[in-house]
């Protein structure tokens, strides 16, 4: 299926174009111009949006349920024109392009499922008691209710599962939210056919116009807009730390302060027990550095930092390593500007009396390579900058002296999207020493395994203690993510009729 972007905004139902654009920077194939984001756009859409939840915040469970399901088959639609500019954009390949498609309309799916069983809704119900003394007790109810409309950034490293029709709005959707999507200028061709994929499920299943509309590129003041608006009653954001707090604060100043649920970054580091070091550090070493390098390291739950304790088990994880990322081959990264910020979170290393090289290459261009570095502990806790996100396939090696210090070097991390614990029977002593520390650091805790990737699921926790998100007790992955969007309302002595259709 050949497709050619129109380079429009739809806002409610209406493509609008604009007298000022932007060219694409695609990894590869043709360049498109597409219309810049303004004010006055994100502000129609906000007013649509505001608009469409009278109606849409009190559909049923079921018919939202068909509205996801119809969008997931409206992009399935369009799967090859999808994979297509998907890649040209990006530089993704073809299967990652494919999973993530899958990804995105399974989450849809999910999503669909969940809210037909209701459980999200934490329905209570306190029956009147009108002979209590002494004082009786009138009849509660209480139901998780949508707040309104919601903004959604889409993000640079998932152009299919984190952004137009991702996760978050997904979830927002799920919930009764009508939802305006920033969306991200680095694939904004992604953008418009996935764009087009729910409007054709709006028209399918009746919805009204202004449930979704999408804004396209613009500079900091558009996405300041959306995040101010009045009409908007939370935002979702995957992306930097830098940009992401410069919104969550946008969001604290409003005049009504609305939560902000972003996701910012994360090492994830991954401590390596002794007896685990053991009997597999080769296999160990490894299988990090699969982990580190896969899709570039553009992932958020990419691990970082290995904490292993210095030796000759040390010694064999850091060689197997290094053999595995010299037999990597060079990767496309997915916009100049991550290729460029991988070359200076190189050159951070490299500046730094710190650190070690263990294996370094050159990166040019758009084209990353893998770097692996060491350290001691104690430089480690002395240097905060080590600590801090290289969104590519680099890693750190941080090297303690026993158990104890990586116990005090755990209690050092900033809040983690991941913790993992590599480990073997003999070892259960020392993990029960550190799981305590790991959880409360970060959203998900591995044991044996490696952290890139998330499932979508009911259990995943994709969140953190800050700086790893904005809000430590939620979730932008898995059906979870859905009650970020509802808040609970009590009803007290509400005659059956006027009570909302799920308290009935």
């Amino acid at each position: 299926m050949s497709w050619t972007p129109h380079g429009k905004h739809l806002i409610a139902g209406e493509w609008v174009g604009g007298d000022a654009t932007f060219t694409s920077e695609p990894a590869h194939g043709p360049a498109h111009s597409f219309s810049v984001g303004t004010v006055d756009l994100v502000d129609r859409a906000c007013e649509a949006a505001e608009d469409a939840f009278w109606t849409y915040g009190y559909t049923t469970r079921e018919e939202r349920a068909l509205f996801l399901e119809a969008i997931a088959d409206e992009i399935e639609a369009r799967a090859d024109a999808i994979t297509e500019i998907g890649s040209q954009e990006s530089g993704l390949p073809t299967g990652r392009l494919q999973g993530e498609r899958g990804r995105t309309t399974g989450q849809l799916r999910l999503f669909a499922s969940h809210i037909r069983k209701g459980d999200y809704l934490d329905r209570r119900h306190d029956a009147a008691l009108p002979d209590r003394q002494p004082a009786p007790r009138p009849e509660i109810m209480m139901v998780e209710r949508p707040i309104g409309p919601v903004a959604v950034f889409g993000a640079s490293n998932f152009p299919l599962a984190f952004s137009t029709a991702g996760g978050d709005t997904a979830a927002a959707l799920a919930a009764g939210c009508p939802v305006v999507v920033k969306g991200h200028s680095a694939h904004p061709g992604t953008g418009e056919i996935v764009a087009e994929a729910v409007l054709a499920a709006i028209e399918k299943t009746g919805m009204p116009k202004g449930v979704f509309s999408l804004v396209q590129g613009g500079d900091r003041h558009v996405g300041a807009a959306v995040v101010q608006h009045p009409r908007i009653k939370a935002v979702g954001f995957t992306g930097s730390l830098g940009g992401g707090r410069a919104l969550f604060d946008l969001c604290a100043q409003r005049p009504e302060p609305i939560p902000f649920f972003g996701e910012l970054g994360s090492v994830n580091p991954m401590f390596l027990m002794p007896e685990a070091m053991k009997t597999r550090a080769e296999e160990l070493g490894a299988g990090w550095a699969g982990s580190l390098t896969m899709g570039a390291g553009q992932f958020c739950t990419n691990p970082g930092i290995s904490v292993v304790l210095d030796g000759a088990d040390a010694d064999r994880y850091t060689a197997a390593a290094k053999a595995a990322l010299e037999a990597t081959d060079p990767q496309t990264m997915l916009t100049d500007g991550i290729a460029k910020a991988y070359r200076d979170g190189k050159e951070r290393f490299e500046t730094r009396n710190s650190v070690r090289p263990v294996y370094t290459t050159p990166s040019e261009g758009r084209v990353a390579n893998p770097n692996l570095y060491e350290t001691t502990g104690d430089n480690y806790l002395q240097d905060h900058a080590l600590g801090e996100e290289v969104f590519g396939p680099l890693g750190l090696i941080v090297r303690v002296g026993s158990v104890e210090e990586m116990v005090t070097l755990a209690k050092g991390f900033e809040g983690q999207l991941t913790t993992t614990i590599h480990m073997d029977a003999g070892d259960m002593a020392d993990a029960a020493k550190l799981t305590p520390i790991l959880e409360r650091k970060a959203g998900r805790v591995l044991v044996n395994g490696f952290p890139t990737g998330v499932e979508v699921v009911d259990s995943m926790v994709h969140g953190g203690p800050y700086p790893a998100s904005t809000n430590f007790g939620a979730t932008s992955v898995g059906t979870m993510s859905i009650r970020r969007f509802v808040r609970p309302v009590s009803y007290q002595n509400f005659p059956k009729e006027l009570l909302p259709e799920d308290l009935q």
